[in-house]
């Protein structure tokens, strides 16, 4: 039974659909089942659309949704739609307004803590970059844990100097879906700078900690932004016209 009161409030039928994708035997959701929920919000597009017309209609599930989503400092929108405790995911919706540079995405390479499943909602696609850590070659970078605190699991720790050389740039189009584990070091941006949106279906936290890695210079301090609900509303009614049309683009 999921936990999440934006579900209850919106009366939609859709999150439990994907939670009854991710439920399988009854063990946590693997990178196979995520991604078959990925492909199941592919094929219901309409569906989606309606449980998004909803949650934007509902006063308490929009704070609510605001509440636990942010703007990212590299210029696009956070924004987690729905989470659940039984099977334990999340449902996010990532946003690149119209109009931001290409560039704008998650520049500094990275890991996740948990697996998760993608879905190229809106716009041309998305340009990854995977990396490795390398004795010799590629270019310096500080190392950072993320999650290593107790005092503060949000804190970013210093671990060192490291060199990362790059070992694929998968891009993935719209409309694709695409997988990611624990294991991945990567950077993600739009390929252009048309709207740009991904439904992300996250599983549970596998690894208590993860990576983030800057280069020689750069500040780790890069706080989150407050997403309001009335950008949570704009966002969602911009997206909306592009799911009606049935296509990805």
């Amino acid at each position: 039974m999921s936990t999440t009161s934006s579900f209850v409030a919106a009366g939609q039928a859709f999150p439990h659909d994907v939670a009854e994708t991710l439920r399988g035997d009854g063990s946590r959701p693997g990178l196979g089942r995520l991604e078959a929920a990925a492909r199941r919000i592919r094929t219901g597009r309409r569906e989606l659309a309606a449980w998004l017309r909803d949650l934007i209609a509902d006063q308490a599930a929009v704070a609510e949704i605001a509440k636990r989503s942010y703007w990212h400092p590299n210029g696009f929108a956070k924004i987690v739609l729905h989470t659940s405790v039984e099977p334990e995911f999340r449902i996010r919706l990532h946003v690149w307004p119209r109009g931001e540079t290409p560039s704008r995405g998650e520049s500094n390479p990275h890991s996740h803590r948990w697996e998760f499943a993608s879905y190229v909602l809106t716009g041309t696609g998305m340009h990854m970059v995977e990396f490795m850590e390398t004795a010799e070659g590629g270019k310096p970078y500080r190392r950072y844990c993320y999650g290593m605190d107790p005092a503060d699991p949000a804190a970013l720790v210093t671990d060192g100097e490291v060199r990362l050389k790059r070992r694929g740039v998968p891009h993935v189009q719209g409309g694709d879906v695409y997988t990611c584990d624990t294991s991945i070091v990567h950077t993600v941006r739009p390929i252009d700078a048309g709207l740009t949106a991904t439904v992300v279906v996250q599983g549970p936290r596998r690894t208590p900690t993860t990576v983030v890695y800057c280069e020689p210079g750069e500040s780790d301090d890069q706080p989150n932004g407050e997403l309001t609900g009335a950008e949570f509303v704009e966002l969602v009614s911009e997206l909306l016209p592009t799911l009606d049309s049935g296509a990805a683009r």
